[in-house]
């Protein structure tokens, strides 16, 4: 092939693919021109549907746990079907279409309407709760037939100790009306994103911004057919963080027992540092029974019950606070220097006010014979109280009861407690427009008339017998350090003196003699106690008080405050049984049970 001829071919293939060059490029400008102007915008409407999605990711609840590690509150992974609320559900259709797998019932249904009124955060809602593995195992092989359906796993809050504990415990329950309202006052909306439940009562509701954690959040995006096409960021949610609390639920076990079916309450604290170590509520419920919306047959059975096991007695009981207020009156009396020992009375059963205008007598007819201020704690001798109250006078009194905590909170790490009531002149013109008379100050130098305390005031009151110039606050929460809840000193201004002979007024309780004296007669320790009795109702002129004709709720509550070892208070206890009769005979024997197991697991 000569070289004219050559280049010849050669310019041939040059243009030819020149050409066809010049051919693709113009078709790829009609494409373009046919994309970017008449399809304009049927492809922009499309492209906008490939929205980004903004989807919580729910963190995981903290456990609550005792001192050693049991374990009161945790979550349990559970499996549930839900759907879109948004979406015209048609929930008998929904029904049909799942009984293959799973029964749908009539509460299911009215549980669903039930969250659907409330519900604020959720996406989708729940109609089953809580499925097993078949039925999870079936859905998913079936998956394909029910678009509308979604299976989703998540965590849910279980109560392993079921009614054991679930006053202080408390429970969660969905977010409702009125917690929509009170987060958005503290600006919390955000942190619930994704979140469905809230802690209602007890530590659940008191340490919530501790356990609930924090929401993560992912960024997807997704086409027009709500696919998911890619993740675009991640942001991982911060988990809640565990509590531990100072309660000790060998000792919790023991007192529950030991309380069997009787109403009222228990709180055992540590007097040096006002750690709560058992709290006892009875009769209690099972907090279970809230986490999804308690049904209409449990709630009525629960709110309805004459018993109110939803009362958390220890720091919302108000109770009169009966004999347990003597060692206090005493003080009062010491610190003003009145029947300070070897003073005595001689005791015959009764006492006359000076006046002569009403008579009030003891509890023991006949009297105790000769008694002084020891004595008088020993064997609960009201004659001898009600004479030291008029002596002493409502001001003088009130002022140390005040000093020990009465008529305030204790600021105890729990919510709805009541402050009680110090009754006064000025209280009683301001509330009932009458005047105050002496034989009320009597009366209430007894325990009784408008007097009302907590059990858990008494415990404190009672560790301050102990530790006055400490400015001890009762705490469920178990920390490293305990400067948030004590002070190291105050001045409570209470002679060292006086004090002591109180607190042989006391430990001569549990010894011969004493209204408690059986307790000591079979302990290998020293008890230091004081008894009450506080009526239920009043007597009427000449009416005489019979236990064995009354009904159980007429019956008088019982009451008992105690501290041990004497020598060297390792524990506090206050006991109030409602309706249970006498102080020593059924409060006692609780605490006495109470304090063998600690002691001997202290020990």
């Amino acid at each position: 092939m000569n070289q004219h001829k050559f280049k010849h071919i050669f310019s041939i293939r040059l243009n030819f693919l020149f050409g066809a060059i010049i051919f693709i490029f113009f078709i790829l400008l009609i494409k373009i021109f046919y994309l970017q102007v008449i399809k304009f915008e049927n492809y922009s409407a499309l492209a906008k549907n490939n929205s980004l999605k903004v989807i919580p990711i729910a963190p995981i609840r903290g456990q609550i746990l005792d001192r050693n590690g049991e374990i009161l509150a945790e979550n349990k992974l559970i499996y549930t079907l839900e759907i879109n609320p948004k979406n015209e559900n048609n929930l008998k259709t929904i029904k049909q279409k799942l009984s293959d797998i799973v029964e749908i019932t009539k509460y299911d249904i009215k549980k669903y309407n039930k969250i659907l009124s409330e519900s604020y955060y959720s996406s989708t809602l729940p109609i089953k709760i809580n499925l097993t593995n078949i039925q999870v195992a079936k859905f998913i092989a079936n998956q394909y037939k029910y678009p509308e359906i979604y299976l989703k796993q998540k965590f849910a809050r279980f109560y392993p100790k079921g009614k054991s504990g679930a006053h202080f415990i408390g429970y969660l329950n969905r977010i409702n009306k009125k917690d929509m309202k009170e987060l958005k006052k503290l600006n919390r909306l955000e942190s619930y994103r994704g979140l469905d439940h809230i802690g209602k009562t007890g530590i659940e509701y008191f340490y919530e911004n501790r356990l609930h954690g924090k929401p993560g959040y992912k960024t997807i995006e997704v086409d027009v057919n709500n696919q998911v096409i890619r993740t675009v960021s991640t942001i991982h949610p911060q988990h809640g963080k565990d509590i531990i609390l100072n309660i000790n639920y060998k000792i919790q076990k023991v007192a529950e027992k030991a309380f069997g079916k009787y109403k009222g309450a228990m709180v055992a604290l540590n007097p040096n540092n006002g750690e709560v170590l058992s709290y006892v509520s009875q009769p209690s419920f099972d907090s279970n029974l809230f986490i999804n919306g308690i049904d209409e047959t449990n709630w009525r059975k629960l709110n309805d019950s004459v018993h109110k096991p939803l009362i958390n007695r220890v720091v919302s009981g108000i109770y009169p606070p009966g004999s347990t207020l003597k060692p206090f009156v005493a003080l009062a009396a010491l610190e003003n220097n009145i029947r300070r020992p070897p003073f005595s009375i001689i005791d015959k059963g009764f006492y006359n006010m000076p006046n002569q205008s009403k008579t009030f007598k003891d509890w023991k007819k006949g009297g105790h014979g000769e008694v002084d201020l020891i004595k008088a704690i020993a064997v609960s001798c009201d004659t001898f109280f009600y004479g030291l109250g008029v002596e002493l006078g409502i001001p003088k009194l009130n002022n140390v009861l005040k000093r020990f905590g009465f008529g305030k909170k204790t600021n105890i790490d729990m919510p709805n407690e009541k402050k009680g009531l110090i009754a006064s002149a000025e209280w009683k013109k301001r509330n009932y427009n009458k005047k105050w008379y002496q034989g009320e100050t009597a009366i209430t130098a007894i325990g009784q008339g408008y007097t009302q305390t907590t059990p858990i005031q008494l415990a404190l009151a009672t560790a301050k017998l102990i530790n006055p110039n400490k400015n001890l606050r009762p705490h469920l929460l178990k920390e490293s350090s305990t400067s948030n809840y004590m002070q190291d000193r105050i001045d409570n201004s209470i002679n060292t003196n006086d004090l002591d002979l109180v607190k042989k007024g006391m430990s001569l309780v549990t010894k011969e003699g004493g209204t408690a004296a059986f307790i000591g007669k079979t302990s290998s320790y020293n008890m230091s106690a004081k008894t009450g009795t506080a009526q239920v109702f009043g007597l009427k002129k000449g009416e005489v008080y019979d236990e064995s004709k009354l009904p159980d709720k007429l019956k008088d509550h019982a009451l008992f405050i105690a501290f041990a070892p004497s020598e060297d208070p390792k524990l506090v206890i206050a006991i109030v049984v409602e309706n249970g009769g006498h102080g020593g005979s059924t409060a006692g024997p609780i605490a006495k049970k109470v304090f063998d197991a600690y002691l001997n697991e202290h020990n």
